[in-house]
């Protein structure tokens, strides 16, 4: 016998003891008697023909005909909606059977979030260097060591173009050179205090004082060659040798290559 056969066979008892009432007339009650009992029966095989229809959850009776959205389960109601119970009902069970009181609709889970994508690395540093000529005749007087305007506006404009430069790995190297006239001590002399003229400048605008290095190398080095050896007038000589007085600076620092901003 099934759980719902057992739960239909009291109420095919209860009828049958109806027929044993000590109210009907001693006339009447056999004629009763055999109705009820065959309409007890017929209560009773129309349940058993059906009962196939039917199942139970935990805590309700099922039909499968009754499926529907809003009542997955099939709960069997009453007339007035109310879910018929089986004798195992619990309030935690009635709580996973949606369309019925207790009902306890399960929290889905939001996703994890997607991980952040990760940081595009920052570019290598880039070790970069520079060389510079400046003529000495722009910088300085003949034969001076002490700068110009003009030498300085020359300075300034250098200098733009390399204090972005990191000079933690990097250094600066300020040579000066002069032309053949005068003697060998004396020139270099004079070349020497015109690359420091030129580093203490630098250094003043914001070039650190450790990293740069003043060096001279005299008369050696020209670049004029013997284009000037037949130039006999002094003042000719003098415009002649102009590029052999110059001042020659390399730098070398890190340039750090920036990410331009997400727009």
């Amino acid at each position: 016998m099934t759980s719902q056969e057992g739960q239909l066979y009291p109420i095919a008892s209860a009828l049958l003891k109806t027929s044993q009432s000590n109210d009907i007339q001693p006339g009447e009650k056999t004629m009763l008697s055999l109705k009820q009992t065959m309409s007890s029966l017929a209560v009773v095989a129309a349940f058993g023909v059906s009962a196939s229809a039917f199942a139970a959850t935990d805590a309700y009776l099922t039909n499968s005909t009754n499926v529907k959205d809003d009542n997955p389960e099939g709960v069997v109601k009453n007339g007035i909606g109310e879910c018929w119970q089986t004798g195992t009902w619990t309030k935690e069970k009635a709580a996973t059977i949606k369309g019925c009181p207790g009902y306890v609709e399960p929290v889905v889970a939001a996703p994890a979030p997607a991980p952040a994508p990760a940081p595009a690395p920052a570019p290598a540093p880039v070790t970069v260097s520079k060389h510079f000529t400046l003529k000495a005749d722009v910088l300085f007087e003949f034969n001076k060591a002490t700068l110009k305007p003009e030498g300085k506006d020359a300075l300034d404009k250098l200098y733009e173009q390399v204090k972005d430069l990191d000079p933690k790995e990097g250094k600066a190297v300020v040579v000066g050179y002069t032309d053949r006239i005068g003697s060998e001590k004396y020139n270099f002399d004079l070349g020497y205090k015109r690359a420091k003229s030129v580093a203490d400048y630098l250094v003043s605008k914001g070039a650190p004082a450790d990293k740069i290095d003043a060096q001279s190398r005299g008369k050696a080095d020209p670049v004029t060659g013997d284009t000037c050896a037949k130039v006999k007038n002094r003042k000719k000589l003098i415009e002649c040798l102009a590029p052999d007085r110059r001042v020659e600076i390399d730098v070398q620092g890190i340039h750090e290559e920036t990410k331009p901003a997400a727009q």
